[in-house]
């Protein structure tokens, strides 16, 4: 992708000011700092002696346990599904008369 085909974002995380240059939307780049900014602000509050880089590493933590239990979650279900369909094709399999 050119640098041409990128937004130029302003985002607020951590108390400070980014320039993200990016080729995803302008509002949806300003959700995900929205959401790591509340992720870091929450570290910050359960300890308030926790310094700013520290707590940007506890949040990015907190956001990876976010992001592995989710894909764990998603596999699950992915599984779920995937065992429910092979079920219903034996079922409609059984139920047809022969060809």
């Amino acid at each position: 992708m050119r640098s041409a085909d990128k937004n130029v974002v302003t985002v607020h995380i951590g108390g400070d000011e980014y320039a993200i240059r990016t080729p995803a939307p302008p509002e949806y780049t300003r959700e995900l700092a929205a959401y790591v900014d509340r992720a870091i602000r929450e570290v910050l509050s359960k300890s308030a002696m926790v310094q700013g880089h520290k707590a940007a590493i506890l949040a990015a933590l907190a956001l990876a346990d976010e992001l592995f239990q989710t894909r764990a979650e998603l596999d699950g279900l992915r599984r779920e599904v995937a065992a429910r369909s092979e079920r219903l094709r034996a079922e409609a399999e059984a139920g047809l008369p022969p060809a």
